[in-house]
């Protein structure tokens, strides 16, 4: 059903004022999903008139969008596009900033350890001198990344691992918000044989040591990059300090869209949301303001790859990797992160006067106001 963005509204407001344990009913719930596509198709529309003024756009198999020299598209993500998906591997419980956008935001100080001398690698807690072990069970990966939270708060203890993932010619890339970057520990991870470096800029809203130790990073790591999700913050501080940064002669900059958890969706109150394919949350500006980005960096030829890394490109990594682990056709890990849908998120969208819905039609008999809807 297209429904009217007059009837969403006005539905909307009665299931965000139920009680938080009431379940919907069936039709209430096709009500919710039409609302939910509506609003999506909409924002799918305005993404895809942003995406036709982007000059020489190039795609990576059908799976996302970037602008910029082929070469300088990330490895990372070519191996988690193409290859055997992002193959997370998690240490360090703590971190040294405080970014509104985090998944963990309010609970950072709540974060289970992995455990002194362990490492989580696909939900499995090994030991350093396990992973010959792993790596003579296992197929060999395409690539590896390191993330949760900020590896740089115990930098010395990640040496070892890089060396021994290096050795068997597996890619490697960090994440990091670059503050405890330093010419000491660079040159221990290019000794290691990191790969790839990614900064979240956004975490210090570029900051000028930051941009430095990105440009310190290029003097010995192969690929350095920048990977924040699309804020108007990020947006604005990015082409306040463009220069600065272009000049550290980076190669990539991955745009992610922000989505949001229970965690940090709070601090997007009053924000234009909507949800793509029943899964992930977002403002609708965040992919907007990356294909802006974008189209600045293809006009103004920037010598860098620049990325959507947009919630599209999420559901093509999850659809991969379970491909790629033999399952099911159409399996995938891609869903919703809150165990019930936050009604109350998405009537900020249906108020905005300036946001209109695609097409609509009257509801149906037996979804109007008046009639039981079971």
């Amino acid at each position: 059903m297209k429904i009217s963005k007059k009837d969403a509204l006005m539905w909307m407001e009665f299931f965000a004022c139920l009680p938080e344990e009431e379940e919907l009913l069936p039709r209430q719930q096709e009500i919710l999903l039409a609302v939910l596509s509506q609003i999506e198709a909409a924002a799918d529309a305005r993404a895809e008139a942003l995406r036709r003024e982007i000059p020489g756009l190039k795609t990576l198999c059908g799976r996302t969008d970037y602008v910029g020299p082929d070469a300088k598209f990330p490895p990372g993500c070519r191996s988690c596009l193409l290859g055997t998906g992002l193959s997370a591997i998690r240490k360090t419980n703590k971190c040294n900033a405080q970014c509104k956008f985090c998944y963990d935001f309010g609970v950072l100080d709540r974060i289970a350890p992995i455990g002194e001398g362990y490492w989580e690698i696909g939900g499995t807690k090994f030991r350093e001198e396990d992973l010959d072990l792993l790596l003579s069970i296992h197929k060999t990966p395409t690539g590896i990344s390191y993330v949760y939270l900020e590896p740089f708060m115990e930098i010395e203890v990640y040496y070892g691992i890089i060396a021994k993932f290096h050795a068997a010619g597996i890619h490697q890339h960090m994440y990091t918000n670059g503050i405890l970057v330093n010419e000491g520990n660079l040159r221990m991870l290019a000794q290691a044989g990191l790969d790839e470096l990614r900064f979240n800029l956004g975490a210090t809203n570029c900051s000028d040591p930051v941009i430095a130790n990105m440009a310190l990073a290029k003097k010995y790591l192969p690929r350095v990059g920048i990977e924040t999700p699309m804020t108007p913050e990020f947006f604005d501080s990015f082409f306040k300090k463009k220069d600065a940064i272009l000049a550290t002669h980076i190669d990539s900059i991955n745009c992610a869209e922000l989505h949001l958890n229970e965690n940090n969706i709070g601090n997007y109150a009053g924000e234009p949301l909507y949800m793509y394919r029943q899964g992930y949350i977002s403002p609708i500006w965040s992919r907007e303001l990356t294909l802006k980005f974008m189209r600045r960096a293809a006009e103004e030829r920037w010598d860098l790859a620049v990325h959507d890394c947009s919630n599209r490109t999420k559901f093509a990594r999850d659809l991969n990797l379970r491909a790629k682990e033999g399952g099911w056709f159409g399996a995938s890990a891609y869903a919703c992160e809150f165990p019930r849908i936050p009604y109350d998120a998405f009537l900020p969208v249906l108020r905005n006067p300036d946001f209109q819905f695609l097409e609509e039609e009257p509801l149906p008999v037996g979804y109007r106001p008046g009639d039981i809807v079971l």
